[in-house]
């Protein structure tokens, strides 16, 4: 389904957690197609998970004149439509420099830093420890 579409358009990298995703922006009608199924397949029935995909579109006042092709890889569901969200944002600002202002304001080119943390030896997981016994 996605080889349908030309090898032009404007490129954008998101990332959340540990999902990685590279988002294509083609003129087209809106369609989001994401690792070559429909939004919908792909991310459920779950609208809140549908919703950060497109609020850079229509931030721009563009969510009819492109068509978003994703590549997704690592994480899960909800690290991807938000890693989703900022590769969308940037490819937008590539297109035109006055969707930047837009973007940087509501917060969708700011990386989320946050992380899982790493399991420490001699603990049970990142930080939690076993009970500790006075006697």
């Amino acid at each position: 389904m996605a080889a349908a579409y030309p090898k032009v358009g404007t490129r954008g990298t998101g990332r959340r957690k540990e999902a990685i995703v590279r988002v294509r922006l083609v003129p087209g009608n809106g369609q989001v197609i994401i690792n070559g199924k429909s939004m919908e397949q792909y991310l459920g029935n779950r609208k809140a998970l549908h919703i950060p995909v497109k609020q850079p579109l229509v931030a721009a006042g563009v969510e009819d004149r492109y068509n978003v092709l994703v590549n997704a890889t690592g994480g899960g569901v909800v690290g991807q439509s938000i890693a989703i969200r900022m590769g969308v944002a940037r490819a937008l600002k590539a297109i035109n420099k006055e969707h930047e202002i837009v973007m940087r304001k509501e917060g969708f080119l700011t990386r989320d830093a946050r992380v899982k943390e790493r399991k420490k030896y001699g603990l049970k997981k990142a930080r939690k420890a076993s009970q500790f016994s006075k006697r």
